[in-house]
């Protein structure tokens, strides 16, 4: 009896040491990891704010895929908040909801742990800082405190919080990345068929380059319509446009215009880049492209191929043309961008002169 009063003594007096040892220990943490995603901000932005997106890039998803995730009415924005139940010990239960958010810029979490250790919550944060290139870098941190019970358990694990953190967040930052990317990839291209365009008046600028060279001419020769516009008060009454003069497919060169349509003529100065153009009404083999312009060959083919198997015959006194009805400056997914396409033909009413 002696000795179990002894041992007995002596195994209190251990876990006495011991809480009293790992007490002692400074359970804070705050842990980050920084990554230059090659995506833009508002995407970057989006993807962290939206819940249901993380099921399709979160680290722990390939720790174990049997996980169960239940979403909140809300899956974006403040007070948006999920939860996730898994038999995988290094995935567990827990919860998480958004507690603060500055547009493009930052998101607050909170996160909760259910362990049969007990419950623990962090703040889980996120920094979004605008990079060249369309490029954002991205920082995804968690900052809180280890209780005792969490204290002993990791020390026996063979690296570090801090090191088992980092690591998780680096993969869930390439996942993100390569996640979005796979979405800015996206397109399709729909056939309208033979439609029949209104045409009218519309401001423009001429330039020449090659194929490559024309989408890095695109975005300044539509600003210098539009600030001619602004300044002298000319409204605009329709999308941007393309319109192909002369194209050379052996040279790949193209001379073209960028234009914007405008309800009435409009007469310019002599000296004035800016001109005021028209376009007569016509018949087009219309295609749309929803995606990147790098996939507008795609769309072109479609129109080629349905203009070859019904024989028809392309306008020459008409040029070929494309209508961007989304603009990139608000909807930041290349996938969702719009363009129509037309190519002129000749319907079996008209002749050529």
């Amino acid at each position: 009896m002696k000795f179990l009063k002894y041992l007995f003594l002596l195994i209190l007096v251990v876990l006495v040491a011991g809480a009293v040892y790992f007490g002692a220990q400074d359970g804070k943490f705050d842990v980050a990891v920084t990554k230059d995603l090659q995506v833009p901000q508002a995407l970057a932005f989006q993807t962290a704010d939206n819940y249901q997106t993380w099921a399709e890039w979160g680290p722990w998803m390939e720790t174990d895929p049997n996980i169960q995730i239940s979403y909140s009415d809300t899956i974006q924005g403040l007070g948006a908040a999920y939860s996730w139940t898994s038999d995988h010990p290094e995935v567990g239960n827990g919860n998480m909801q958004t507690v603060a958010v500055v547009e493009q810029q930052s998101i607050d979490q909170k996160i909760t742990f259910n362990s049969p250790l007990g419950a623990s919550t962090s703040d889980v944060y996120w920094r979004f800082e605008p990079g060249d290139n369309n490029t954002t870098s991205v920082t995804w941190g968690m900052k809180g405190e280890l209780g005792l019970m969490e204290k002993v358990f990791m020390a026996f694990q063979p690296g570090s919080f801090e090191d088992a953190t980092k690591a998780m967040y680096e993969k869930g930052l390439e996942n993100m990345e390569n996640y979005i990317q796979t979405q800015m990839a996206k397109f399709s291209v729909n056939f309208d068929g033979i439609v029949e365009y209104g045409g009218g008046y519309y401001m423009y600028v001429t330039e020449s380059a090659t194929k490559a060279g024309r989408a890095l001419k695109m975005g300044p020769m539509l600003g210098e319509v539009m600030a001619y516009m602004q300044s002298n008060n000319i409204q605009q009454s329709g999308s941007p446009f393309t319109i192909f003069h002369q194209m050379d497919a052996e040279a790949g060169t193209v001379i073209f215009s960028a234009a914007i349509p405008v309800k009435e003529r409009i007469n310019t100065a002599l000296d004035s880049k800016v001109l005021c153009g028209y376009m007569e009404p016509l018949t087009a083999v219309k295609t749309t492209l929803k995606g990147n312009y790098d996939h507008l060959d795609a769309a072109y083919q479609a129109a080629y191929t349905y203009i070859e198997e019904k024989a028809l015959v392309l306008d020459p006194e008409q040029p070929q043309f494309e209508v961007y009805t989304s603009d990139p400056g608000l909807e930041p997914n290349p996938a969702n961008w719009l363009t129509e396409i037309y190519v002129p033909i000749i319907t079996p009413t008209q002749t050529i002169n």
